[in-house]
């Protein structure tokens, strides 16, 4: 076998096994890493690949790890939180030998560890797909395995989505929509409005109010973060790129005219490998990824915006092919957490692919953690 890095990995094929691996993810391709790759003042990603080789034979790729590490603009700040994610898992071939997966994690670690600018306190990978056969090769990297939940749900069709949900769901939704609650989707095509479907534009903005759509949408969403969740949030400049990626689908509830709420998703693709050049939407394995999710609720009587955000991303994956939608995380298992019980009721199937966890400073990790705790019961 033969470790690669960056530009030294061929594309094409980085592209071919996130398209056929049974743990591939939008988060492992190259217009992952080259969107990380366009803010600089807020990543610096990584992209490391181990390469069969039978002989004197190259067999091609089996494994790909992308990620990030983390970047503060305060130096003390990216001292004490800085951190390499690897969103979704790294993306392994379905055969790829225990040995191989050892080999790819350990030089993830030691390419993380030698740098002496970015060097992370820890390591994540936030699987969101099954890892267990491979499990005794992280641990051989040095990753431990944490427990960590998940929400999968089947979106093969709108009847199978709206059959799926919970009772209390599905009234928040209707009461919503007849409060005149809509649904504004921009994607990098512009954006359209449509209270019952997703399908057709209807509406299409200039750069200027895109912008200040996704603004209104991140005042809501940090407004969240610093209240209840209490955990770091990307600036707003994150979130103004994302929304001219092409994979990027932003899910905006409007009321009377105003942005109350929203989801953020990403939208992939798995062309099935024998019909890969076809690129046809009707032969493909898709899944909507919910990045972020937010709403004022509680503001606008019987209006749920963030009830009614999910739903929308959900009823967009399947209006538009995408058999699964992935709520990437709910929380640890046994721990009250109220977003595992908001996301239970969408009908989802609960999973625990859990995470890895490599901590190359313990130290400081370990304080960071208490740091953490203490912010959360101050706030």
């Amino acid at each position: 076998m033969k470790i690669l890095s960056g530009n030294s990995i061929n594309r094409e094929e980085w592209s071919r096994l996130v398209q056929t691996s049974p743990t591939g993810t939008w988060f492992q391709t190259p217009e992952a890493f080259d969107f990380f790759a366009s803010m600089p003042d807020l990543f610096r990603p990584f992209v490391v690949a181990v390469e069969r080789i039978s002989g004197l034979e190259v067999r091609g790729l089996v494994g790909v790890c992308v990620g990030y590490v983390t970047i503060e603009r305060n130096p003390i700040k990216q001292y004490f939180t800085r951190r390499a994610i690897i969103v979704g898992g790294p993306c392994l071939a379905d055969d790829c030998t225990d040995e191989e997966v050892t080999a790819l994690m350990t030089a993830v670690k030691h390419s993380l560890t030698h740098s002496l600018i970015h060097s992370p306190i820890y390591i994540e990978s936030r699987n969101f797909n099954d890892y267990s056969r491979w499990k005794n090769a992280f641990v051989k990297a040095g990753f431990d395995y944490v427990p960590h939940l998940n929400f999968h749900v089947d979106t093969s069709s709108v009847e199978i989505v709206e059959a799926n949900l919970g009772k209390s769901r599905k009234r928040d939704i209707r009461t919503t929509i007849r409060e005149g609650a809509t649904i504004t989707l921009l994607s990098n095509d512009g954006m359209s409005r449509e209270q019952n479907s997703l399908n057709e534009s209807h509406c299409v903005f200039n750069d200027e109010e895109r912008e200040q759509k996704v603004r209104e949408y991140y005042e809501i969403l940090n407004n969240l973060y610093k209240t209840k969740v209490k955990t770091p949030l990307f600036p707003v400049e994150f979130f103004l790129q994302l929304s001219k990626h092409k994979d990027a689908r932003f899910l905006l509830i409007e009321l009377k005219g105003k942005i109350i709420g929203g989801t953020v998703c990403v939208e992939f693709r798995k062309f099935n490998s024998s019909i890969i050049n076809q690129q046809s939407s009707n032969n493909t394995d898709g899944v909507v990824y919910e990045w972020f999710v937010c709403g004022e609720d509680g503001v606008y009587p019987h209006v749920f915006p963030s009830c009614y955000a999910t739903y929308a991303g959900m009823k967009y994956a399947a209006e538009h092919g995408c058999v699964r939608f992935d709520m990437m995380g709910a929380g640890k298992p046994g721990e009250a957490y109220g977003v595992r019980d908001f996301k239970a009721k969408f009908g989802g199937q609960e999973v625990e692919y859990g995470r890895f966890l490599c901590l190359t400073k313990p130290v400081l990790y370990k304080l960071g953690v208490l740091s953490l705790k203490l912010i959360k019961r101050l706030l």
